[in-house]
């Protein structure tokens, strides 16, 4: 089965920085593209970044300069390091298997808050 492990999120202060982890397994992971997404209370889920097999990453307009998604292939594992965050990126944030520019298999959701 394709699992898809998120690391615990957590609770950091305005202009902090939190790194997120998601393990793979079940997919070949050196062919596929991954992507983090974030959904926060009563808003749609929004794509934040996506990197392709060859590590060729885009990101959403409003992290652009601060967040930077990678990818370890020996390990299965894509990151998504964030820095200088803001109250507004609080979110529930999950990894994703991209194909065709959407997710197929998601992991469980990690909760990111960012205080003022």
């Amino acid at each position: 089965q394709v699992q898809l492990v998120e690391s615990v999120g957590g609770l950091v202060q305005a202009g902090g920085s939190l790194r997120l982890s998601c393990a793979a397994s079940g997919i070949i992971f050196s062919i596929n593209a991954m992507s983090w997404h974030r959904q926060a209370p009563g808003k749609q889920r929004e794509l934040v970044a996506v990197i392709s097999s060859a590590g060729i990453a885009k990101y959403a307009e409003s992290v652009k300069g601060r967040f930077t998604i990678s990818r370890d292939n020996a390990k299965n594992t894509v990151y998504l390091q964030m820095h200088s965050l803001k109250p507004e990126d609080t979110a529930v944030y999950y990894c994703a298997r991209t194909v065709a520019l959407r997710g197929d298999y998601w992991g469980q959701g990690t909760q990111v808050t960012v205080s003022s």
